[in-house]
């Protein structure tokens, strides 16, 4: 059982930055396969980053790929979020998951574990 605890949410205007952790239980961060998602109000959750456990390699989605950086810190068992350059569109509860093993990455149901999220709100 993995438990994830996001923090780093809040109110920043356009043009802001912030960055978004997400802690994680147990003692095999490493072969975790990690991601970010958002969710904003009257819209479904959807895909913004990942991070795969091995290749170490990263995915974003279009529209976040030169702002967000993803990152994680195995010897901490966190993962990061650092967002650039927010704009309203960008706020949203924003939700860590995971789950073990490399493969698919994009999708709700490739993840296990969720975080309870935090709350990412951008003013213009």
């Amino acid at each position: 059982q993995v438990q994830l605890v996001e923090s780093g949410g809040g109110l920043v205007q356009a043009g802001g930055s912030l960055r978004l952790a997400c802690a994680a239980s147990g003692n095999d961060f490493k072969n975790l396969l990690l991601a970010w998602f958002r969710q904003a109000p009257g819209k479904e959750r959807e895909f913004v980053a990942a991070f795969q456990p091995i290749s170490r390699r990263t995915y974003y989605r279009d529209n976040v790929r030169d702002r967000f950086t993803i990152s994680r810190d195995n010897a901490k068992n966190t993962l990061y979020l650092r967002m650039n350059s927010l704009i309203p569109e960008d706020g949203a509860v924003y939700f860590c998951a995971a789950r073990f093993g490399s493969g698919t990455y994009r999708n709700l149901q490739d993840y296990i574990y969720w975080g309870q999220g935090t709350q990412v709100t951008v003013s213009s």
